[in-house]
């Protein structure tokens, strides 16, 4: 036996099991104080030399260096110079549910077939997905798994970006329903032209027809008190009708934005978010007027058509948020760059937007748009201590170094696989930094 073990152990060793990512982090054991910091609460406010408190994942206290607190009972974490954030999160992520990006077998992100409601991401997340630690790094502690193709995708959830399995991560659990909504025109490239041609979707009326007749027979179905047998398809839209979910639309252009939206205003859905609204701004007034948030596409993009201002992308955030707009940001390029949505965000900032504003767009807003904000978003007593310490701007990638992350409280361990990756040939070469 003695001899097998060893064997095991020298196998083990030579493909590296020992180097896999960290183990989840073990609840908060004592209270924990952060201070000499410079706070950004999420709401706006700023505190300078702040101090945060918190005890079994929750923050008792927060202010500035007279906030008292029991020194002796406390694990005190000096923070001075550095910077201290809610932890970011992330809607419409698919952290989780893709690993690599060239291997299909790793990809668990949609299912065959154009209506899916009952289809639940959650139970695909992968909490031992590489690439999560990595976007962890750069502050981005709370992801929406989600889930894509077809024309009806699934359901999301909210995940926590630390967990032994998807019971332990699940934050919120089948917040939203997904919906692509069916292009009224197509923007493809064109191989013969080597370019990008927009193109009548031939096929509009046809999807829209079969899409509200999707709809209407869930309508019909949630209003049966005891239906017998059970439809796994229409349970899933029922939460539309009575509240409890959100219906997510992909759609970016003007005209599709106000028709989709009236569209589930038709079937009396009752809490809509629009996703992408590259043309948002065409429809302010019916967004302002309907209450209809947006997550909006990241900034780094360019324009839709070759006569727009090449700068559009990044001030249409700050033109949402000034007309009165709940606006959100997500990151929709690969899985992995999740973790440039600070930057992203924070480029906003260069284009009329306060910095504080770009913050609460992927803090505060998000938490509001997925139904969260009681639990995260800013740092308030009361609220989960999911918090990112970072050595200067957190929205800036020249200054973003992430120090510290807690997440409810529990301090997450920040190396990955880029960062041993990085050691290992910075050892080999003596070359870099530290």
């Amino acid at each position: 036996m003695k001899k097998h073990l060893s064997l095991l152990s020298l196998l083990l060793i030579k493909f590296g099991v020992f180097a896999q990512n960290p183990a989840p982090a073990a609840p908060q054991s004592k209270p924990i104080a952060l201070v000499g910091g410079t706070i950004h609460v999420g709401d706006g406010k700023i505190i300078q030399n702040g101090t945060i408190v918190f005890d079994k994942g929750v923050i008792t206290a927060i202010g500035d260096a007279n906030t008292s607190f029991d020194k002796n009972a406390t694990e005190v974490i000096s923070v001075a110079g550095k910077s201290v954030y809610p932890g970011i999160i992330a809607p419409a992520a698919l952290l989780g549910l893709v690993e690599i990006g060239s291997v299909r077998s790793t990809f668990d992100q949609a299912e065959t077939g154009q209506f899916n409601p009952n289809i639940r991401a959650l139970i695909a997340h992968n909490t031992d997905s590489e690439v999560i630690p990595t976007v962890r790094g750069n502050g981005v502690l709370i992801g929406q798994t989600t889930p894509e193709g077809g024309i009806i995708s699934g359901t999301s959830s909210v995940m926590e970006y630390d967990g032994w399995n998807w019971e332990d991560a699940a934050l919120k659990k089948d917040d939203g329903v997904w919906l692509n909504y069916p292009a009224l025109i197509a923007r493809q490239f064109s191989p013969e032209e080597a370019r990008f041609v927009v193109k009548k979707n031939d096929k509009y009326i046809e999807q829209k027809n079969e899409l509200q007749g999707f709809i209407a027979d869930a309508l019909a179905y949630s209003e049966i008190s005891n239906p017998n047998p059970k439809n796994a398809k229409l349970e899933a839209m029922k939460g539309l009708f009575d509240g409890s979910k959100k219906l997510y639309i992909r759609t970016n252009y003007g005209k599709e934005i106000i028709e989709a939206c009236q569209m589930a205003q038709k079937f009396k859905i009752k809490n809509i978010v629009v996703v992408g609204g590259e043309e948002a701004d065409l429809a302010l007034d019916f967004l302002k007027t309907n209450n209809i948030p947006v997550i909006v596409s990241p900034t780094h993009r360019l324009p839709n058509t070759s006569d727009e201002d090449v700068w559009n992308p990044y001030k249409l955030p700050n033109r949402l948020m000034k007309a009165g707009v709940l606006t959100g940001m997500f990151y929709t390029e690969e899985f992995y760059k999740t973790r440039n949505l600070p930057f992203v965000a924070g480029t906003s900032a260069a284009f009329g937007m306060d910095k504080e504003d770009a913050l609460k767009m992927i803090t505060l807003n998000n938490a509001k748009i997925l139904g969260i904000d009681k639990q995260v978003g800013t740092l308030e007593v009361g609220k989960l201590a999911t918090i990112a310490v970072s050595e200067g701007d957190i929205l800036d990638m020249r200054t973003n170094k992430v120090s510290y992350a807690f997440i409810r409280g529990k301090k997450i361990d920040l190396d990955d696989k880029q960062k041993r990756l990085y050691k290992k040939y910075v050892d080999k070469y003596g070359i870099g930094g530290k």
